[in-house]
């Protein structure tokens, strides 16, 4: 790839290393699978070690307020209370959660319960009860650097049928997680995931994917979970996206609340599961920043 820089000039990653000795192997098979016909990532979303080492501090906070929730959660707790957690925890790090007043969102945490998919808006109203399933959504901007993860959680005794799905949730994570290497497709992950939720008797959003992310909320490339092998963005190692299906008990059709612009909802009314993971694609595999 023509980024002119010299072979023996610095790498444009900030290493300090030489670019022949740093990225300038990457960059050259990155620009033959470009000829191949290949999506490929720029410069601007693959991250440098430092930014990497920035998102990594970020993450850090981020699971640390997930597991500050994991730890309160429960019967007769609402979604403003989560939220309230989520705000003075992140505050309490030097940080600032991502979500708070983002293209107008009011909160700092999205929860989304039940037959919720995502984007959920706590609320004084909404009081968590026995048998309910909840996504926690947080995100976290330290120094500049993003980070993004949720987990779902089983309020008091939940059905089996939700729990099952709760847990074909998080395994589809563990199913696109083992096509996560460098110089394979984000379309294998996707694939992978599909294949594992409709295998299970369950259906995977189509229109709401995961994201890019790191120097900013999102960035390039947008992740499908209803994509094929060998299509979609080629991976690198540098580039950092999440891995997020929404896997729903019945049809995959969703819908928006029109009086708050943001809550996502099952069409059918049925329950629906997800987590979240944010990842980085290594030399020799991925290594997990966010859970």
């Amino acid at each position: 790839m023509n980024y002119n820089i010299g072979r023996n000039d610095p790498c444009w990653c900030g290493s300090g290393q030489k670019y022949k000795k740093c990225h300038g192997a990457i960059d050259d098979k990155i620009e033959i699978y470009r000829h191949k016909g290949a999506v490929v990532p720029t410069h601007s979303i693959i991250k440098t070690p430092a930014q990497i080492e920035g998102i990594r501090e970020s993450a850090k906070i981020n699971v640390a307020v997930l597991d500050y929730v994991a730890s309160h959660i429960g019967p007769g707790i609402t979604t403003e209370e989560i939220d309230k957690w989520v705000y003075s925890q992140t505050l309490s790090y030097g940080a600032f959660p991502a979500p708070l007043n983002y293209e107008g969102f009011p909160k700092s945490v999205c929860t989304s319960v039940n037959n919720q998919v995502c984007h959920g808006i706590p609320s004084s109203d909404v009081i968590l009860k026995d048998g309910d399933i909840i996504n926690v959504d947080i995100s976290t901007i330290y120094k500049g650097y993003f980070s993004d993860s949720s987990r779902m959680f089983c309020i008091g005794n939940v059905s089996e049928e939700k729990k099952r799905l709760v847990d074909v949730a998080r395994q589809c994570i563990d199913a696109g997680l083992k096509e996560v290497k460098p110089w394979g497709f984000l379309g294998d992950m996707g694939q992978a995931v599909h294949e594992y939720a409709v295998s299970n008797g369950c259906s995977v959003v189509r229109d709401i994917g995961g994201h890019g992310i790191g120097l900013e909320f999102h960035e390039d490339p947008w992740v499908s979970y209803v994509s094929k092998r060998g299509t979609e963005m080629l991976l690198v190692p540098g580039l950092v996206f999440t891995i997020e299906p929404m896997i729903n008990l019945g049809t995959d059709e969703i819908y928006m609340d029109d009086n708050d612009g943001w809550t996502i909802y099952t069409e059918d009314g049925l329950p629906s599961a997800q987590w979240e993971i944010q990842v980085l694609v290594t030399e020799n595999g991925y290594e997990i920043l966010a859970y």
